[in-house]
């Protein structure tokens, strides 16, 4: 049996190929595969200087920007007092302080509850500091029938700021409060924070916020 021989065309062809190879394999470093060709992408990000200047470069690490569940759920001063003006801004910063709270924690219950709530916050927190008007409040004040010296001189009390916003569940609120007061002292500080803890209970057939005792 004869064999058809083969094109000279063909015979070229391989052995070009053949050479090409062989010079690859001469010219890579030892142990290491030869380079593949690039991309159509990676030509052209080499080659357009805006793509060059704006990707990252595969050896530098990426900075992640979502903020963690460890920050979204931080203290509430911790998130209030990075927002909040400087200290001795005086009346004219309570507003700021007010949209700083607003912003930190958007409105999340009925208008009629915020207004209960903020209404018995504002109240409980000036008998706290002053003493006026305990009495209204024996099982959040167990001394209020006795005379106790106010911490803070009504004088120099004031409330800065306040919200109401819903608890744990939804029978339960907490206000935030933000005010300025002299103590006994004569030491007056503002940007003071505190939270009072409410409890939504069934009186009279009407539903009702009830203040916890502060622990």
């Amino acid at each position: 049996m004869t064999t058809t021989p083969r094109s000279p065309r063909l015979l070229l062809l391989s052995t070009v190929v053949l050479a090409v190879a062989g010079v690859a394999l001469l010219g890579a470093p030892h142990g290491q595969e030869p380079p593949a060709p690039a991309t159509s992408s990676a030509a052209h990000a080499a080659t357009d200087p805006s793509a060059s200047a704006t990707a990252p470069r595969a050896s530098q690490p990426t900075v992640a920007t979502t903020p963690s569940t460890a920050s979204a759920a931080a203290a509430p001063s911790s998130v209030l007092e990075s927002a909040l003006p400087p200290h001795g801004e005086g009346v004219a910063g309570d507003r700021a302080v007010q949209r700083s709270l607003e912003a930190a924690w958007p409105a999340d219950l009925p208008a009629d509850d915020e207004r209960e709530l903020l209404t018995a916050g504002r109240a409980l927190l000036r008998a706290d500091a002053t003493g006026i008007d305990r009495a209204k409040w024996p099982d959040v004040f167990p001394d209020s029938g006795q005379a106790v010296a106010p911490a803070f001189a009504t004088a120099r009390f004031r409330i800065q700021a306040a919200i109401a916003r819903q608890g744990g569940s939804p029978d339960q609120a907490v206000v935030h409060l933000v005010w300025a007061g002299m103590d006994r002292g004569g030491t007056f500080t503002d940007l003071r924070i505190t939270d009072w803890h409410f409890t939504r209970t069934i009186k009279k057939g009407a539903a009702t916020w009830t203040p916890q005792p502060r622990t």
